[in-house]
Protein backbone atom coordinates (compact mmCIF):
# COMPACT_ATOMS: atom_id res chain seq x y z
CA UNK A 1 0.00 0.00 0.00
CA UNK A 2 2.81 2.38 0.93
CA UNK A 3 4.80 1.56 -2.22
CA UNK A 4 1.70 1.83 -4.43
CA UNK A 5 0.84 5.23 -3.01
CA UNK A 6 4.41 6.45 -3.46
CA UNK A 7 4.63 5.20 -7.06
CA UNK A 8 1.40 6.98 -8.10
CA UNK A 9 2.31 10.22 -6.37
CA UNK A 10 2.56 13.16 -8.85
CA UNK A 11 5.96 14.14 -7.46
CA UNK A 12 7.23 10.56 -7.99
CA UNK A 13 5.99 10.60 -11.59
CA UNK A 14 7.80 13.89 -12.13
CA UNK A 15 11.02 12.38 -10.72
CA UNK A 16 10.71 9.35 -13.01
CA UNK A 17 10.29 11.68 -15.99
CA UNK A 18 13.36 13.64 -14.86
CA UNK A 19 15.35 10.40 -14.53
CA UNK A 20 14.41 9.35 -18.06
CA UNK A 21 15.87 12.59 -19.40
CA UNK A 22 19.34 11.42 -18.26
CA UNK A 23 20.18 9.11 -21.14
CA UNK A 24 23.33 7.64 -19.55
CA UNK A 25 21.39 6.73 -16.39
CA UNK A 26 18.68 4.97 -18.43
CA UNK A 27 21.28 3.06 -20.46
CA UNK A 28 23.08 2.11 -17.23
CA UNK A 29 19.80 0.84 -15.78
CA UNK A 30 19.22 -1.44 -18.76
CA UNK A 31 22.81 -2.66 -18.60
CA UNK A 32 22.40 -3.47 -14.92
CA UNK A 33 19.18 -5.36 -15.62
CA UNK A 34 20.99 -7.31 -18.36
CA UNK A 35 23.86 -8.18 -15.98
CA UNK A 36 21.40 -9.22 -13.30
CA UNK A 37 19.38 -11.47 -15.63
CA UNK A 38 22.56 -12.94 -17.14
CA UNK A 39 23.91 -13.84 -13.72
CA UNK A 40 20.65 -15.19 -12.29
CA UNK A 41 20.22 -17.42 -15.36
CA UNK A 42 23.92 -18.34 -15.52
CA UNK A 43 23.17 -22.06 -15.88
CA UNK A 44 21.71 -21.33 -19.31
CA UNK A 45 24.85 -19.51 -20.48
CA UNK A 46 27.76 -21.27 -18.80
CA UNK A 47 27.45 -24.94 -17.94
CA UNK A 48 29.01 -28.32 -18.55
CA UNK A 49 25.51 -29.71 -19.16
CA UNK A 50 23.21 -29.16 -22.15
CA UNK A 51 20.27 -26.83 -21.65
CA UNK A 52 17.96 -29.38 -23.24
CA UNK A 53 18.60 -32.64 -25.03
CA UNK A 54 16.71 -35.49 -26.67
CA UNK A 55 18.07 -38.94 -25.95
CA UNK A 56 16.41 -42.21 -27.03
CA UNK A 57 13.05 -40.52 -27.58
CA UNK A 58 12.99 -38.67 -24.24
CA UNK A 59 13.59 -34.94 -23.64
CA UNK A 60 15.86 -33.99 -20.74
CA UNK A 61 16.71 -30.64 -19.12
CA UNK A 62 20.16 -31.25 -17.62
CA UNK A 63 20.89 -27.57 -16.89
CA UNK A 64 17.82 -27.38 -14.68
CA UNK A 65 17.50 -30.91 -13.33
CA UNK A 66 19.87 -33.68 -12.24
CA UNK A 67 19.67 -37.14 -13.77
CA UNK A 68 21.26 -40.45 -12.80
CA UNK A 69 24.16 -41.56 -15.04
CA UNK A 70 22.43 -44.88 -15.64
CA UNK A 71 19.73 -43.09 -17.67
CA UNK A 72 22.43 -42.40 -20.27
CA UNK A 73 24.21 -45.75 -20.06
CA UNK A 74 27.01 -44.60 -17.72
CA UNK A 75 27.03 -47.34 -15.09
CA UNK A 76 30.61 -46.78 -13.93
CA UNK A 77 30.15 -43.17 -12.80
CA UNK A 78 28.37 -41.35 -9.96
CA UNK A 79 28.02 -38.11 -11.93
CA UNK A 80 26.69 -37.87 -15.48
CA UNK A 81 29.31 -36.78 -18.00
CA UNK A 82 27.19 -35.31 -20.77
CA UNK A 83 30.18 -34.79 -23.05
CA UNK A 84 30.69 -38.56 -23.25
CA UNK A 85 27.10 -39.37 -24.23
CA UNK A 86 26.90 -40.85 -27.72
CA UNK A 87 23.98 -39.24 -29.55
CA UNK A 88 22.31 -41.08 -32.41
CA UNK A 89 21.05 -39.45 -35.58
CA UNK A 90 17.65 -38.86 -33.98
CA UNK A 91 19.12 -37.43 -30.79
CA UNK A 92 20.17 -33.81 -30.26
CA UNK A 93 21.42 -31.45 -27.59
CA UNK A 94 21.45 -27.65 -27.18
CA UNK A 95 24.51 -26.53 -25.26
CA UNK A 96 25.12 -23.21 -23.48
CA UNK A 97 27.35 -20.63 -25.14
CA UNK A 98 30.11 -21.44 -22.63
CA UNK A 99 30.63 -25.20 -22.19
CA UNK A 100 32.10 -24.91 -18.69
CA UNK A 101 30.67 -24.57 -15.22
CA UNK A 102 32.59 -22.41 -12.70
CA UNK A 103 33.98 -25.41 -10.77
CA UNK A 104 35.18 -27.56 -13.69
CA UNK A 105 38.82 -27.69 -14.79
CA UNK A 106 39.80 -27.91 -18.45
CA UNK A 107 41.97 -31.04 -18.48
CA UNK A 108 42.95 -30.62 -22.15
CA UNK A 109 45.36 -27.71 -21.58
CA UNK A 110 48.98 -28.34 -20.66
CA UNK A 111 49.61 -25.60 -18.13
CA UNK A 112 47.50 -23.64 -15.63
CA UNK A 113 46.64 -20.81 -15.79
CA UNK A 114 46.15 -20.96 -19.55
CA UNK A 115 45.61 -17.91 -21.82
CA UNK A 116 42.39 -17.15 -23.73
CA UNK A 117 41.55 -19.72 -26.42
CA UNK A 118 38.52 -20.78 -28.45
CA UNK A 119 37.67 -23.20 -25.67
CA UNK A 120 38.17 -20.74 -22.80
CA UNK A 121 37.45 -17.26 -24.11
CA UNK A 122 38.84 -15.42 -21.06
CA UNK A 123 41.44 -18.07 -20.23
CA UNK A 124 41.59 -20.26 -17.11
CA UNK A 125 42.68 -19.71 -13.53
CA UNK A 126 45.45 -21.55 -11.68
CA UNK A 127 43.35 -24.71 -11.41
CA UNK A 128 42.08 -24.71 -15.00
CA UNK A 129 38.61 -23.29 -14.31
CA UNK A 130 37.05 -21.06 -16.96
CA UNK A 131 37.45 -17.37 -16.03
CA UNK A 132 34.38 -16.16 -17.95
CA UNK A 133 32.14 -18.74 -16.26
CA UNK A 134 33.48 -17.70 -12.85
CA UNK A 135 32.89 -14.03 -13.68
CA UNK A 136 29.25 -14.67 -14.59
CA UNK A 137 28.54 -16.82 -11.56
CA UNK A 138 30.64 -14.53 -9.36
CA UNK A 139 28.39 -11.57 -10.11
CA UNK A 140 25.44 -13.61 -8.83
CA UNK A 141 27.05 -13.96 -5.42
CA UNK A 142 28.17 -10.33 -5.44
CA UNK A 143 24.77 -8.90 -6.30
CA UNK A 144 22.88 -11.22 -3.92
CA UNK A 145 25.24 -10.17 -1.13
CA UNK A 146 24.95 -6.49 -2.06
CA UNK A 147 21.15 -6.51 -2.35
CA UNK A 148 20.63 -8.36 0.94
CA UNK A 149 23.09 -6.05 2.73
CA UNK A 150 21.29 -3.04 1.23
CA UNK A 151 17.87 -4.30 2.37
CA UNK A 152 19.04 -5.29 5.86
CA UNK A 153 21.05 -2.11 6.53
CA UNK A 154 18.29 0.14 5.24
CA UNK A 155 15.61 -1.59 7.31
CA UNK A 156 17.75 -1.35 10.44
CA UNK A 157 18.99 2.17 9.70
CA UNK A 158 15.55 3.49 8.75
CA UNK A 159 14.00 2.05 11.91
CA UNK A 160 16.73 3.52 14.12
CA UNK A 161 16.60 6.90 12.38
CA UNK A 162 12.80 7.02 12.56
CA UNK A 163 12.81 6.29 16.29
CA UNK A 164 15.45 8.95 17.00
CA UNK A 165 13.84 11.56 14.77
CA UNK A 166 10.24 11.03 15.79
CA UNK A 167 10.60 10.66 19.55
CA UNK A 168 13.64 12.88 20.06
CA UNK A 169 14.66 13.61 23.65
CA UNK A 170 16.33 10.77 25.52
CA UNK A 171 15.72 8.32 22.64
CA UNK A 172 17.56 10.61 20.25
CA UNK A 173 20.35 11.31 22.73
CA UNK A 174 21.04 7.63 23.44
CA UNK A 175 20.59 6.69 19.79
CA UNK A 176 23.10 9.29 18.63
CA UNK A 177 25.70 8.02 21.11
CA UNK A 178 25.18 4.45 19.83
CA UNK A 179 25.57 5.65 16.22
CA UNK A 180 28.77 7.50 17.14
CA UNK A 181 30.22 4.40 18.78
CA UNK A 182 29.47 2.17 15.78
CA UNK A 183 30.54 4.84 13.30
CA UNK A 184 33.96 5.20 14.96
CA UNK A 185 34.76 1.49 14.62
CA UNK A 186 37.21 0.31 11.91
CA UNK A 187 34.64 -1.63 9.89
CA UNK A 188 36.95 -3.59 7.56
CA UNK A 189 39.29 -4.57 10.39
CA UNK A 190 36.39 -5.78 12.51
CA UNK A 191 34.94 -7.73 9.58
CA UNK A 192 38.28 -9.46 8.99
CA UNK A 193 38.61 -10.25 12.70
CA UNK A 194 35.11 -11.69 13.02
CA UNK A 195 35.44 -13.70 9.80
CA UNK A 196 38.76 -15.08 11.07
CA UNK A 197 37.01 -16.29 14.23
CA UNK A 198 33.94 -17.71 12.51
CA UNK A 199 33.88 -19.64 9.23
CA UNK A 200 32.96 -17.28 6.39
CA UNK A 201 29.60 -17.94 4.75
CA UNK A 202 27.35 -15.68 2.71
CA UNK A 203 24.70 -15.30 5.48
CA UNK A 204 27.38 -14.59 8.06
CA UNK A 205 29.03 -11.97 5.85
CA UNK A 206 25.64 -10.29 5.37
CA UNK A 207 24.97 -10.24 9.12
CA UNK A 208 28.39 -8.82 10.00
CA UNK A 209 28.22 -6.18 7.25
CA UNK A 210 24.72 -5.15 8.35
CA UNK A 211 25.83 -4.73 11.97
CA UNK A 212 28.48 -2.20 10.94
CA UNK A 213 26.70 -0.62 7.96
CA UNK A 214 23.36 0.83 9.14
CA UNK A 215 24.61 4.10 10.67
CA UNK A 216 24.77 6.33 7.59
CA UNK A 217 21.17 5.86 6.47
CA UNK A 218 19.98 6.19 10.08
CA UNK A 219 21.45 9.72 10.24
CA UNK A 220 19.65 10.77 7.06
CA UNK A 221 16.35 9.24 8.19
CA UNK A 222 16.71 10.90 11.61
CA UNK A 223 17.12 14.26 9.87
CA UNK A 224 14.08 13.63 7.65
CA UNK A 225 11.88 12.67 10.60
CA UNK A 226 13.07 15.66 12.63
CA UNK A 227 12.20 17.90 9.69
CA UNK A 228 8.79 16.36 9.02
CA UNK A 229 7.43 15.61 12.49
CA UNK A 230 6.42 19.24 13.05
CA UNK A 231 4.89 19.85 9.62
CA UNK A 232 1.23 20.86 9.30
CA UNK A 233 0.04 17.61 7.71
CA UNK A 234 1.56 15.59 10.58
CA UNK A 235 -0.03 17.86 13.21
CA UNK A 236 -3.36 17.56 11.37
CA UNK A 237 -3.13 13.76 11.44
CA UNK A 238 -2.44 13.81 15.17
CA UNK A 239 -5.35 16.20 15.74
CA UNK A 240 -7.66 13.81 13.88
CA UNK A 241 -6.65 11.05 16.30
CA UNK A 242 -4.24 9.09 14.09
CA UNK A 243 -2.11 6.58 15.98
CA UNK A 244 1.67 6.91 16.17
CA UNK A 245 2.08 4.01 13.78
CA UNK A 246 -0.26 5.63 11.24
CA UNK A 247 1.51 8.96 11.55
CA UNK A 248 4.93 7.35 11.06
CA UNK A 249 4.13 4.90 8.25
CA UNK A 250 1.42 6.75 6.33
CA UNK A 251 2.31 10.41 6.74
CA UNK A 252 6.02 10.78 7.54
CA UNK A 253 7.77 7.79 5.97
CA UNK A 254 6.38 8.26 2.41
CA UNK A 255 7.74 11.81 2.49
CA UNK A 256 11.09 10.69 3.89
CA UNK A 257 11.98 8.15 1.21
CA UNK A 258 14.33 10.42 -0.75
CA UNK A 259 17.55 9.40 1.09
CA UNK A 260 16.65 5.70 0.77
CA UNK A 261 16.11 5.91 -2.98
CA UNK A 262 18.97 8.36 -3.64
CA UNK A 263 21.71 6.41 -1.88
CA UNK A 264 20.59 2.87 -2.73
CA UNK A 265 22.69 2.35 -5.87
CA UNK A 266 25.78 3.77 -4.16
CA UNK A 267 25.24 1.43 -1.21
CA UNK A 268 24.92 -1.57 -3.53
CA UNK A 269 28.10 -0.54 -5.38
CA UNK A 270 29.93 -0.17 -2.07
CA UNK A 271 28.81 -3.63 -0.96
CA UNK A 272 30.09 -5.19 -4.20
CA UNK A 273 33.45 -3.48 -3.66
CA UNK A 274 33.58 -4.64 -0.03
CA UNK A 275 32.94 -8.27 -0.94
CA UNK A 276 35.58 -8.11 -3.70
CA UNK A 277 38.07 -6.67 -1.20
CA UNK A 278 37.32 -9.36 1.38
CA UNK A 279 37.62 -12.09 -1.25
CA UNK A 280 40.88 -10.62 -2.48
CA UNK A 281 42.28 -10.69 1.06
CA UNK A 282 41.07 -14.27 1.58
CA UNK A 283 38.36 -13.41 4.13
CA UNK A 284 35.35 -13.56 1.86
CA UNK A 285 33.32 -16.40 0.40
CA UNK A 286 34.82 -19.84 1.02
CA UNK A 287 36.54 -21.55 -1.94
CA UNK A 288 35.71 -22.78 -4.52
CA UNK A 289 32.86 -20.23 -4.63
CA UNK A 290 33.18 -18.07 -7.80
CA UNK A 291 34.33 -14.61 -6.80
CA UNK A 292 35.75 -11.56 -8.55
CA UNK A 293 38.03 -10.79 -5.62
CA UNK A 294 39.39 -14.34 -5.61
CA UNK A 295 40.26 -14.01 -9.32
CA UNK A 296 42.09 -10.75 -8.59
CA UNK A 297 43.97 -12.52 -5.81
CA UNK A 298 45.06 -15.19 -8.30
CA UNK A 299 46.08 -12.41 -10.69
CA UNK A 300 48.36 -10.99 -8.01
CA UNK A 301 49.96 -14.40 -7.49
CA UNK A 302 50.42 -14.97 -11.24
CA UNK A 303 50.89 -11.38 -12.39
CA UNK A 304 53.86 -12.00 -14.68
CA UNK A 305 52.38 -14.99 -16.51
CA UNK A 306 48.58 -14.50 -16.48
CA UNK A 307 47.54 -10.97 -17.50
CA UNK A 308 43.99 -12.15 -18.24
CA UNK A 309 43.38 -12.89 -14.56
CA UNK A 310 43.95 -9.21 -13.79
CA UNK A 311 42.37 -7.59 -16.85
CA UNK A 312 38.99 -9.33 -17.15
CA UNK A 313 37.95 -9.38 -13.44
CA UNK A 314 39.13 -5.78 -13.02
CA UNK A 315 37.12 -4.71 -16.09
CA UNK A 316 34.04 -6.56 -14.79
CA UNK A 317 34.31 -4.88 -11.39
CA UNK A 318 34.96 -1.48 -12.97
CA UNK A 319 32.00 -1.87 -15.36
CA UNK A 320 29.59 -2.92 -12.58
CA UNK A 321 30.60 -0.02 -10.34
CA UNK A 322 30.37 2.53 -13.17
CA UNK A 323 26.89 1.28 -14.12
CA UNK A 324 25.64 1.51 -10.52
CA UNK A 325 27.16 4.94 -10.01
CA UNK A 326 25.57 6.23 -13.22
CA UNK A 327 22.21 4.96 -11.96
CA UNK A 328 22.88 6.68 -8.63
CA UNK A 329 23.75 9.91 -10.42
CA UNK A 330 20.48 9.78 -12.34
CA UNK A 331 18.44 9.10 -9.20
CA UNK A 332 20.21 11.92 -7.34
CA UNK A 333 19.40 14.35 -10.16
CA UNK A 334 15.80 13.16 -10.26
CA UNK A 335 15.36 13.75 -6.51
CA UNK A 336 17.16 17.10 -6.48
CA UNK A 337 14.68 19.58 -4.93
CA UNK A 338 16.26 22.45 -6.87
CA UNK A 339 15.20 20.92 -10.20
CA UNK A 340 11.96 22.18 -11.67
Amino acid sequence: MLIERWVHDPLTLKRIKRFKKMRRAVVATWLFVFMLVLSLTAELWANSKPIVMKYHGHVYWPALKSYYPTEFGQADSLVTDYRQIQLSAKDWAIWPLIHWDPYESNMSVENYPSPPTKSNWFGTDSTGRDVLARLIYGFRYSIVYALLVWIATYILGTTAGALMGYWGGAVDLVGQRVVEVFDSMPTMLLLITLISIFSATLPLLIVFTTIFGWMTISLYMRAEFLRLRGREFVESARALGASRGRVIFKHILPNALSPIVTFSSFTIAGAISSLAALDYLGFGLPPPTPSWGELLNEAQKNFTIAWWLAVFPALALFFALVVLNLIGEGVREAFDPRKA
